[in-house]
């Protein structure tokens, strides 16, 4: 039973459904239902409902519709800057690996020629990769590589880091870029992908790198939204 005190009773089922996430269930684990937690600790329905929305709200539980509620995993935390998924995940603790899906040379489209300066006609590598963390579903990457600075790039590993390889195979050592993040719901094709349910969120990064001031990547990646979050820090611009 919760106790009436200074502290409002939502708040104090939240705290111990807070505290049973992050000790005694696992990631993707069901909590009890609302009537249980009604019950259990003799409170209301809306009570329940109010702890169980901040936790979903804070990104500690979600919801799947008929299901229940479900433990979330806890997110990847990155700050934005100029580094590969695998740089960026062994930095934050996290075992990297990739699945190849296709790679081919074809004529890409014009927005992808623009960003890479191809004249008309050029061909370039269309790779599309999927990114894991510890095992697990994490970015659905689909890139454009400039296929005369890469005339191989079909027959390298491209398993591991692709700014490593650029950089000791081909020279090109990337060192700008520039970024979009914008946040939308994976077609199904995505989340299918990334083992995400119907109507995964998606964080989308679309990202033009250089080296040397030449592009030699244009390349869009879907992260989950429910495992992965940006940090950012910011400053104030001083006024001319």
């Amino acid at each position: 039973m919760l106790l009436d005190g200074p502290v409002p009773k939502h708040q104090q089922l939240r705290d111990i459904l807070t505290e049973a996430a992050r000790t005694t269930l696992g990631p993707d684990a069901p909590i009890p239902s609302e009537r249980e937690l009604t019950a259990r600790y003799g409170v209301s329905r809306a009570t329940v409902r109010e702890a169980i929305g901040q936790l979903v709200g804070d990104g500690v539980l979600y919801r799947i519709h008929g299901k229940g509620t479900f433990v979330a995993r806890p997110r990847v935390q990155t700050h934005l800057h100029l580094a590969s998924f695998t740089q960026d995940m062994r930095r934050r603790g996290h075992e990297p690996s990739t699945r190849v899906r296709s790679v081919r040379r074809e004529e890409p489209p014009r927005v992808a020629a623009h960003a890479l300066r191809l004249p008309p006609g050029a061909p370039a590598w269309r790779l599309e990769r999927l990114r894991l963390a510890d095992g697990e579903p994490m970015a659905l990457e689909r890139g454009w590589y400039p296929a005369q600075r890469l005339p191989d790039l079909d027959g390298q590993d491209l398993t591991g880091s692709l700014y490593e390889l650029l950089a000791t195979r081909y020279g090109a050592a990337v060192d700008s870029g520039e970024q979009v993040v914008w946040s939308e719901v994976a077609d199904p094709a995505t989340a299918r992908a990334l083992a995400g349910p119907s109507g995964l969120p998606v964080l989308v990064f679309r990202r033009t790198s250089a080296a040397g001031g030449a592009p030699v990547e244009h390349v869009t990646s879907w992260y989950r939204g429910d495992r992965y979050q940006v940090q950012m820090s910011l400053g104030r611009t001083p006024a001319p």
